[in-house]
This record gives C-alpha cells, structure tokens and sequence, in this order.
C-alpha cells in the first residue's frame, strides 16, 4: 500500500532518494549536469513528500515558493523498480493539494528534455508548457512547465 508523508529536507529518506536522483541527472545530463545542480539544493526545503511502499522509500518531490501565488516543484523521483505504478503522479497530486492549501495558486517547474517520462507525467496531469523562466531561459535542454492549483 502506497503511503504519503509530509516532511522537510531533513527527511533522511529524502535525502536517500535525492542522492539517487542526482545520480541519474548526472548521467543524462552529462557535462551540463553541474549547471542544473547548482539550483537543486536541498538544504531547507519546509515542503517535502515522501511516498512509502510496504513501509519502504520509493519516491519523492518537493516545492519552494517561486514568487508570490506561485511554487516551484523540484527533486521529483521514483526509483526505476517502482515506476509505471502511479507514484510520481500521487506524489505530484499531494504537493499541488499542500502548495494549495497553503493558498498558492499555481506550480511552476523546469524539466529536462532527456527527461521524457518526467514530460508526460506532466503533460498528464494538467501542466502547460510556459516559456523557459530565470536561470533555465535561454536553456536549450530546460523545458517550463505551469499548473494552476485551487487555494484550499
């Protein structure tokens, strides 16, 4: 049974699965991989879900307020045994619901391109292609992404 849980960065599963994921942008970024890392520290990030399956961390995600109404998602991740299952899509509905309640009303984020299952994930779950925002303007691989969330 999948479980969700709220946490901050300071989550020792997170981190986990953080370490996981900087690995696997590493080897599909290649020599761009420091330029992405630089703006995915996880230091102090208040707004962190970690899914549990069978009690076992198996994903996660995170935002940050990106300006005013709006957050930023960031540090999505599934480990690759995991995935097709519906994880990341659960994981990304309980941020828009937190980000929501905590009256944003919208959620932006950058992806990759060599990053296609990311893509559709949120091309499925309502995401609309905006044009490439701050530091990923003018980014060739970067690829922008908005949603509008219902305050709660």
């Amino acid at each position: 049974m999948l479980r969700l849980i709220r946490t901050t960065s300071a989550n020792p599963d997170f981190r986990a699965l953080v370490a996981l994921l900087d690995h696997d942008l590493a080897v599909r970024d290649g020599e761009d991989h420091a330029f992405y890392a630089q703006y995915n520290q996880v230091d102090a990030i208040n707004h962190v879900v970690v899914a549990y399956q069978d009690d076992k961390p198996v994903g996660c995600g995170a935002f940050k307020e990106f300006e005013a109404g709006q957050v930023e998602v960031k540090r999505m991740y599934v480990l690759p045994e995991h995935r097709s299952q519906g994880i990341a899509g659960a994981v990304l509905a309980e941020l828009e619901k937190w980000a929501g309640e905590l009256q944003y009303a919208a959620c932006v984020l950058e992806t990759g391109k060599k990053q296609p299952e990311a893509i559709r994930l949120y091309e499925k779950s309502g995401y609309s292609y905006i044009p490439n925002y701050g530091q990923y303007a003018g980014i060739e691989n970067s690829v922008c992404m908005r949603k509008e969330v219902t305050p709660a």
